[in-house]
């Protein structure tokens, strides 16, 4: 998994990977619906095109949407590729499976709205600025049987992602866990992490989560 990333866009990383690993334990038939909402560099988006899936790439960067262009072109993968903001340009459509590595690390109310790369991470003060907008919308995109990845960090509170999923009526839990050093953006805000109390003190590495999620047959 080694798109090019240019500047400004977010480069595969261990999230990617573990939603990645998330994907490869799906049984989808040749031909299903998938949605990478937040496709980064499409490292997602081609790892399904490369099964056989009809796979739509979304993101609200446009250097993102150039970046997954490109990477699909060079893989000799087809996608459809929209620039938007989550599922914004794919309003009434509907998937069998929806990928999402959205922002999810908490951020000091101080720095305001998220811009330029920023947007890949920063995710306001509880780090659920996204992934609470994912858990609202995303149930009424799938098929029956159709299946929410969602990766995001023990720091953003995993379980009311799951609480959220449930009260939908979809089927939801923690799939896999992998725990990490602290890279540069937790680094930097480690020290306004633990006063809030959202890293204890005892804690060195953070831990990713992938919750699964099924709408019921």
């Amino acid at each position: 998994m080694n798109p090019l990333a240019p500047p400004g866009v977010y480069a595969p990383q261990e999230d990617t990977e573990l939603l990645a690993g998330a994907l490869s334990d799906e049984s989808l038939p040749s031909g299903a619906k998938v949605l990478d909402v937040g496709t980064g560099t499409g490292a997602l988006a081609l790892e399904a095109a490369r099964r056989g899936l009809r796979v739509t790439a979304v993101d609200v960067s446009r250097g993102a949407v150039w970046a997954t262009r490109l990477n699909a072109r060079l893989a000799g993968l087809s996608l459809r590729i929209r620039h938007g903001n989550l599922f914004d340009p794919v309003r009434g459509e509907s998937f069998d499976l929806i990928l999402a590595n959205p922002p999810y690390v908490p951020t000091p109310d101080s720095r305001g709205e998220p811009r330029g790369a920023a947007r890949a991470w920063d995710a306001g003060g509880d780090g659920r600025l996204v992934v609470d907008r994912i858990c609202r919308e995303a149930p009424a995109l799938l098929r029956p049987g159709g299946v929410l990845l969602l990766v995001q960090s023990a720091l953003s509170d995993p379980d009311l992602t799951v609480g959220q999923l449930r009260a939908s009526g979809l089927k939801a839990a923690v799939t896999r866990r992998h725990r990490i050093a602290f890279g540069p953006v937790v680094r930097g805000r480690e020290r306004w992490l633990r006063q809030r109390g959202l890293l204890p003190a005892t804690e060195n590495e953070e831990e990713l989560v992938v919750v699964r999620a099924e709408l019921p047959v």
